[in-house]
């Protein structure tokens, strides 16, 4: 005997399946980490690795700032990217604006915020 599926009867099994699997992914999400910002942010540990893991392939000496280790504090301060308020400091709009946005996670970006607000210490 032969068996013949249609069309109908392969959506109706598919279909369900298929919305389940996908939607379990939901019950993984993950909340961001968030950063104590009464904790001390240190420049060469913490800082300086977003900009070599993130940012060196383009600011390596011939774009400013120069993010390469070594430079990059000195490029930083002295090409005024970072001020006060950190919210309106060049290098934390550039992060989160535009084309480089996509280039550090949220966290990165928290942490720069930190080190410009506790005074963009070469710490």
């Amino acid at each position: 005997m032969k068996v013949k599926l249609s069309w109908s009867i392969v959506a109706a099994l598919i279909i369900p399946a298929g919305m389940a699997l996908f939607s379990s992914c939901e019950k993984y999400a993950f909340e961001p980490e968030t950063i104590d910002p009464g904790e001390p942010v240190l420049f060469q540990t913490q800082i300086q690795p977003v900009f070599t893991g993130n940012c060196i392939q383009c600011h390596k000496g011939s774009r400013d700032p120069d993010l390469r280790v070594g430079f990059s504090y000195a490029s930083l301060t002295e090409g005024n990217y970072v001020s006060t308020p950190a919210e309106n400091s060049k290098l934390y709009r550039q992060i989160v604006s535009g084309s480089h946005k996509a280039f550090t996670l949220d966290t990165e970006k928290q942490l720069v915020l930190i080190w410009i607000g506790q005074g963009a210490l070469n710490n």
